[in-house]
């Protein structure tokens, strides 16, 4: 019987669409042993591990059920220990707001080697809708900011941000849609371009474009919940005549 070898790759699943997976994640899914994957992983990813493969479900929904930290970190150290290669799948990708290092760090202390796969995050498929994180002359740089820290305040950097020509990239924002709306508004920018992707390359995608001043009424009217990513910046009306309402 050969030696079980305890390992934890965290693994990036990209923004929905099944064929955006990296090859390297791809090849590692089909040798998993374990896979903890997250809510926003698609499920359809699974069906790559082998047939012997444990699927279990650790997902954080916004505002809803989770699995908390602990549990994940448990359930890391007692697969690995235990079955060899454990594939943590999350969605987008792991190193940005997805706590992957964390548990890179907490697999390292205990002993177990540990492997990183990007994944392409959602911002990076806004592409899908026209609107490119950068372009010249309009945007020379990109802030990624997260809507909500963990004391449920809206990130002071959204200001420092706004103070730039930077194309401004909000995570888990939309609940504070009406404060950041507000926040531009008080700056003078409230007639920004903005956008609201829900389940971006998915086809079950939703869009709102329109000001940043606005934001609150473009995110009903459309019918937008979770998950959504907000974008902010002149990027969004590059080329069309409906980001302005």
């Amino acid at each position: 019987m050969s030696e079980i070898i305890p390992e934890l790759f965290v693994v990036g699943a990209g923004p929905g669409d099944p064929e955006l997976l990296t090859i390297k994640a791809y090849k590692v899914l089909q040798t998993a042993a374990v896979i903890l994957y997250d809510n926003l992983a698609n499920q359809e990813l699974l069906a790559l591990a082998p047939a012997a493969c444990e699927c279990i479900y650790v997902g954080k929904k916004p505002y809803g059920e989770y699995t908390p930290q602990e549990t994940i970190h448990g359930l890391i150290l007692e697969k690995a220990r235990s079955h060899g290669r454990v594939v943590r799948l999350k969605g987008g990708d792991p190193f940005i707001f997805g706590r992957g290092f964390e548990e890179v760090l907490f697999a390292r202390a205990h002993g177990i080697a540990t492997h990183y796969v990007p994944g392409i995050s959602s911002m990076q498929a806004l592409g899908f809708e026209d609107i490119p994180l950068t372009h010249r002359l309009v945007s020379e740089g990109v802030w990624m900011v997260t809507g909500t820290k963990k004391d449920g305040a809206l990130s002071a950097d959204l200001r420092l941000a706004m103070q730039s020509n930077a194309t401004v990239v909000i995570y888990m924002g939309l609940k504070k849609a009406a404060e950041i709306a507000a926040t531009y508004l008080e700056m003078g920018k409230g007639d920004t371009p903005a956008a609201v992707v829900q389940h971006i390359s998915l086809p079950q995608q939703k869009v709102a474009i329109g000001r940043v001043e606005n934001l609150p009424a473009l995110v009903a009217a459309h019918g937008i919940t979770y998950p959504a990513l907000i974008v902010v910046g002149w990027v969004v009306g590059v080329g069309r005549e409906d980001a302005v309402v």
